[in-house]
């Protein structure tokens, strides 16, 4: 299978070296070097994910990500060149799956390239049934489709990942890192705020009253848990 892969960034060297490391490993790549030209193509076109900086003319990338999940859930993975926590922090927020810093190293962006794209297109592998409900949720593993009350939910590959995890483990009190590795696995550099931004995310999207979980639970000083 040939994925698709959409390059932002206003550095053409970075692109070109990207672009090019892409195809040889026979994906097709297209890019964009400022953030107007960026969100046209991701509504013109289908990707399977997108690299995309945060620092770009015109429009800045966390602005592209914010209103590229108005209408799709690509994946996308945040570059930026500045080492403030908060950078990383506010893609993930604006629905970003992962981030890297620049400098980076090829092979690990390409690592996690894969990484996402191998977890994005493959149904969860789970029990007999096809469909797990909980209260007023469905989730269907193999359309990767979550209803609430007969109406569909649009989450990111990640939130998906997160809300199979916690349904398939009812009860189940899991700690930011045991979610981190469960969920990210070696995508990311290890910091546990990806999974409270995610499981922010999570509850603004499935909660009534995100401040008043009554599906995602914190037993403070352990972590997370379903119910």
């Amino acid at each position: 299978m040939e994925h698709h892969i959409l390059i932002v960034d206003d550095e053409k060297l970075i692109v070109k070296g990207i672009k090019f490391s892409l195809e040889q490993d026979g994906m097709l790549v297209d890019v964009a070097y400022d953030g107007e030209e960026a969100l046209n193509l991701a509504k013109s076109k289908k990707f399977d994910l997108i690299i995309l900086d945060v620092m770009l003319p015109k429009m800045d990338g966390t602005s592209v990500c914010q209103q590229i999940r108005e209408f799709s859930e690509v994946p996308v993975v945040m570059v930026t060149a500045k080492g403030d926590d908060m950078d990383k922090i506010m893609g993930l927020e604006y629905g970003a799956d992962d981030y890297i810093t620049k400098p980076f190293n090829i092979l690990e962006l390409k690592a996690r390239i894969k990484a996402i794209l191998r977890r994005s297109s493959k149904p969860a592998v789970v029990e007999k049934s096809n469909e797990i409900v909980h209260k007023d949720i469905l989730l269907d593993y193999n359309s990767r489709r979550v209803f609430i009350r007969q109406k569909e939910i649009h989450l990111t590959a990640k939130e998906f990942d997160l809300l199979t995890f916690f349904m398939d483990n009812l009860g189940r009190v899991y700690s930011r890192e045991n979610l981190l590795h469960e969920i990210w696995g070696n995508e990311t550099a290890g910091d546990v705020r990806t999974v409270d931004v995610h499981v922010r995310r999570l509850r603004e999207k499935i909660e009534d009253v995100p401040s008043e979980p009554k599906y995602i639970f914190t037993k403070w000083g352990v972590g997370y848990y379903f119910g």
